[in-house]
């Protein structure tokens, strides 16, 4: 290597990383990797489709658009899709919560304000918490979430003494990959998969059943870990905040398996 390429050496040259999700959201972790020296490779494992109770959800956001929520809580960046695509138009009088910079960044994007991000614990608890500190007189929120979310957020906001109407958004489907991408899974030519979410950790766990040991498995935070671990896969780096810039931070500061013998003959 001469001392120009040297110089210019990024931390995941020769990395091929599996990004779990498609859309804007694939495009951006596409183009963070790229950044870094990595070849992305987007292979969608999950997807989002409309909600079995539609009539629920518009009415929902019928309320909110006329002002009868005082907060709205949204703990994806898939709920910010289905706002943007419903046209919703949030009123200055109802406050919006992101459980974290990821969510709070899509929010922005398409023009909504965001009026809190929990500080510590980017989680349904950790929002709910930070929220209940603030609110000591019972509000009224409207919590939007994926079908099969589990209901932390608003029992501990109504156990709280809010009033709390969960609503079902969207819902979480698998989407099959290639035989393509499953063969480089399984003979090892994809060297870090992103686990971003316990749903993609399911899918990983049901359509790679066979992973190298050599492959980094990857997990965007200590919740998402934990998830991860109780489907059956093995985790290797996990990011301290949960944000994909920190994801692949952590990633960089391992070895690129394999590296050491990349140049054999």
């Amino acid at each position: 290597m001469t001392a120009s390429e040297t110089k210019t050496a990024r931390p995941l040259d020769g990395w091929r990383v599996l990004v779990p999700r498609g859309g804007p959201w694939g495009d951006g972790v596409a183009a963070s990797l790229r950044a870094q020296g990595a070849v992305p490779v987007v292979a969608p494992l999950i997807n989002f489709a409309p909600t079995t109770d539609q009539e629920a959800l518009d009415a929902a956001l019928a309320r909110l658009q006329a002002g009868d929520y005082d907060w709205l809580t949204v703990t994806s960046a898939t709920t910010v899709d289905v706002l943007y695509a419903h046209r919703v138009e949030i009123p200055r009088t109802t406050k919006v919560a992101a459980v974290g910079e990821t969510t709070a960044a899509a929010l922005h994007a398409v023009g909504y304000e965001v009026a809190l991000v929990p500080d510590l614990d980017n989680s349904a608890a950790g929002m709910a918490e930070q929220m209940i500190g603030l609110e000591p007189e019972p509000r009224h929120i409207l919590s939007l979430r994926s079908e099969i979310a589990k209901p932390v957020l608003s029992v501990m906001l109504k156990d709280a003494g809010h009033d709390v109407d969960s609503v079902v958004a969207y819902r979480t489907v698998g989407v099959p990959v290639t035989d393509r991408i499953r063969r480089d899974v399984e003979n090892g030519r994809i060297n870090a998969i992103l686990i971003t979410s316990g749903s993609v950790a399911g899918q990983v766990r049901e359509q790679f059943p066979e992973i190298p040991d050599s492959t980094l498995l990857a997990a965007i935070g200590p919740r998402t870990a934990k998830d991860a671990r109780k489907a059956g896969l093995t985790i290797a780096a996990i990011a301290d905040k949960q944000t994909v810039d920190a994801l692949i931070e952590t990633v960089s500061h391992f070895t690129l398996p394999h590296a050491a013998d990349e140049f054999a003959p």
